[in-house]
């Protein structure tokens, strides 16, 4: 009996699920999503987090193509990928329907 691999969209799910699960990103994803973009060190200001760890909490959110960064020497502008948000929202509706 052949095992059946993982769908595109299982895969994007998880993915997507992954990066959702932790308190701080939610709380990022909160905080870009009231605005049109938002500099890290501002983003920093507003956690009870360190900048390191904050760091790795944005880079979980761009691998998971939630939020895209821009580097402007010497800060990162970060937004939300609306695009995705669009699919993240119609995945979870067909996942939950």
């Amino acid at each position: 009996m052949t095992k059946k691999k993982y769908t595109e969209t299982q895969v994007k799910l998880a993915r997507y699920a992954k990066a959702l699960s932790h308190p701080v990103r939610i709380q990022i994803l909160e905080i870009l999503s009231n605005q049109s973009c938002c500099y890290s060190g501002d983003i920093a200001d507003d956690l009870p987090i360190a900048r390191s760890t904050l760091s790795q909490h944005l880079n979980e959110l761009k691998e998971a193509e939630l939020i895209q960064g821009e580097f402007n020497p010497p800060k990162i502008k970060y937004c939300l990928k609306k695009e995705n948000w669009e699919e993240v929202k119609q995945m979870m509706e067909e996942f939950f329907g």
